[in-house]
């Protein structure tokens, strides 16, 4: 689609008018009873992805992979895991959503490799031409070569024998860190992105990308910062040439949308990084908000977690729609695969169930920025109980722990449970919920991972059965956003900004002005709002039986969203 001039000064894309829906293919269907999601079993539900109206499917990774993260460690990133299918499945994938108008992402993941990857393969023997393709240092096998900590736990640094040196992994010791400053790596992850485009895909997600440059020298790092050496790692000194190069060599060339996972970074960082203008990308994905309810120390610190303070929760994501408007494009998510169940984390996933599972959709799909939405959210699938570190999959949680049981933080599993199961990645890697049917219908073998014990009350075919289910509040607000684009182009304004229960923000775009009441809170609360007109409103959506007609002076019910035209 060619960019015009919008009357708001901003400029149009399809990109920005999509909604995102993010699968994680181990865990959304499997068609062949091995227990694990396939590409087949994604094709046998494009007709699902199709009815609840998205545009944009981005698929996490089904490369070839020894699977110690789940497929971020790749060991070949053009050919496709046996357990998820083949080739030519992933290609009727992408043809069956084509043929739907769905676009196609694929997950880029280019700040480290699989040990098994044939390029660390030859670094590892210093073979000519991939000496430097991974960041490898000098060093008694005793004393790595600084204090940097692994985002996943004990060092970042692994002793290689059969080359005699350290390699750093700023993930798990199986993923080892590329060397970007080698022109031959940037050569060929240029390369392999323009296979995939070529393909036909409609652009990347780009995992931990602000992490491919790292500091010179490789100092140590502060040990007080939360991750020892984080300073030294993010948003490094040729980061932006690294994305314009890429930028400038393949992705100007496609019509091809971009998101980069960029943790710690703020506005005004992000807006060097994105258009044309920048070094190109289109939004990323910023993490400010998501730490809001973490302790002082990060998600793994002890003290303070799974306080959720919604005036802190409005002014940062506030901060985002005001201060990047005109100069970049914002994105809108709460979960993923690496965070926990949303209506767990932000609502009530007991008591409020469906009215706070429909309070958050309200939230996602009226926001400025391009909504993603994770898979299962969309029926309000919830948090699972993890009652020993045996029952643990994923391995930043795994080390989380260790390292608390290793520096004497804990004695035992059972200190940490209650942050494990408010903040384990685990909790978003449980089966997808199709029925009340055995295994959720997910699967007819045994599942890779335990189906969430609620599945028998929360399920798609329940919910599609049933006009009032949080799955048809999620397709209505879908076509919503579709309809009108005010949701999409409009200006951001907060209401009540410090106001304890109600998320209240305006959208407005030339003459059309609508505000969006949330009564984020588990009590009834009255709205009371002397910066809006509200005499002449008129529901456009609402997540009650009987929303109030006027909101001025009305009571809202708990978790009650409503949406209203002025």
């Amino acid at each position: 689609m060619e960019e015009t001039t919008n009357p708001d000064s901003s400029r149009t894309a399809w990109w920005k008018e999509a909604v995102v829906y993010e699968i994680y293919p181990r865990s959304f269907n499997d068609s062949d009873g091995d227990g694990i999601g396939d590409i087949p079993g994604i094709v046998e539900k494009v007709d699902y992805l199709d009815a609840l109206g998205v545009d944009v499917v981005w698929l996490c990774p089904v490369y070839e992979s020894p699977d110690y993260d789940n497929g971020y460690d790749i060991a070949d990133y053009r050919a496709i895991h046996g357990a998820f299918g083949t080739m030519a499945d992933w290609e009727e994938l992408l043809a069956e959503l084509h043929d739907r108008d769905i676009r196609l992402i694929m997950d880029l993941v280019v700040n480290h490799t699989s040990t098994q990857h044939e390029w660390f393969r030859k670094s590892r023997r210093r073979a000519e031409g991939y000496e430097d393709y991974y960041i490898w240092r000098d060093g008694t096998p005793e004393n790595p070569p600084n204090n940097w900590e692994s985002i996943f736990g004990g060092s970042a640094w692994s002793y290689d024998d059969a080359r005699g040196q350290w390699y750093l992994h700023l993930f798990h010791e199986e993923q080892p860190d590329l060397n970007w400053r080698t022109p031959a790596v940037r050569e060929d992850v240029a390369e392999m992105m323009r296979w995939w485009l070529e393909k036909g895909i409609d652009g990347f997600r780009m995992d931990a990308v602000n992490l491919i440059s790292k500091a010179e020298g490789l100092p140590d790092g502060d040990p007080e910062n939360g991750l020892v050496g984080e300073e030294h790692v993010f948003n490094g000194p040729n980061l932006r040439t690294y994305l314009r190069e890429l930028y400038d060599g393949v992705l100007s060339e496609y019509d091809a949308m971009t998101v980069a996972e960029m943790p710690n970074t703020d506005p005004d960082r992000a807006a060097d990084y994105l258009g044309e203008d920048g070094a190109g990308l289109n939004m990323i994905f910023q993490f400010e908000h998501m730490d809001v309810d973490a302790g002082p120390g990060g998600v793994w610190d002890l003290d303070g977690w799974g306080e959720f303070h919604l005036p802190e929760f409005k002014r940062v994501v506030s901060r985002w729609q005001t201060e990047l408007r005109g100069r970049g494009w914002n994105s809108t998510y709460l979960g993923n695969h690496d965070q926990a169940r949303i209506v767990s984390r932000y609502g009530d996933d007991e008591e409020y169930h469906r009215e706070s599972a429909t309070l958050l959709a309200t939230f996602l799909l009226t926001m400025g920025g391009t909504p993603y939405l994770y898979q299962g959210d969309e029926i309000g699938m919830t948090n699972v109980e993890l009652n020993s570190i045996e029952e643990i999959d994923d391995v930043e949680t795994v080390g989380a722990v260790e390292d608390m049981l290793e520096s004497g933080e804990i004695d035992s599993f059972e200190e940490a449970r209650g942050l494990v199961n408010y903040t384990s990645r685990d909790h978003a890697r449980t089966p997808m919920q199709w029925s009340d049917d055995e295994h959720a219908g997910f699967t007819d073998g045994e599942p890779w991972y335990p189906v969430n014990e609620n599945y028998s009350d929360v399920n798609v075919a329940a919910q599609r059965a049933d006009e009032d289910s949080v799955w048809h509040y999620y397709r209505r607000l879908v076509d919503l956003r579709h309809e009108e684009r005010v949701f999409v182009y409009g200006e951001y304004d907060l209401l009540l900004p410090d106001d304890e229960s109600f998320y209240a923000y305006t959208r407005t775009l030339d003459e059309e002005a609508v505000l969006v009441v949330l009564n984020w809170s588990g009590r009834e609360s009255v709205f009371d709002c002397a910066a809006v007109d509200t005499a002449d409103a008129t529901v456009l959506v609402g997540n009650s039986a009987d929303p109030p007609a006027d909101p001025q002076g009305a009571r809202f019910g708990p978790y009650e969203a409503v949406v209203y035209r002025l």
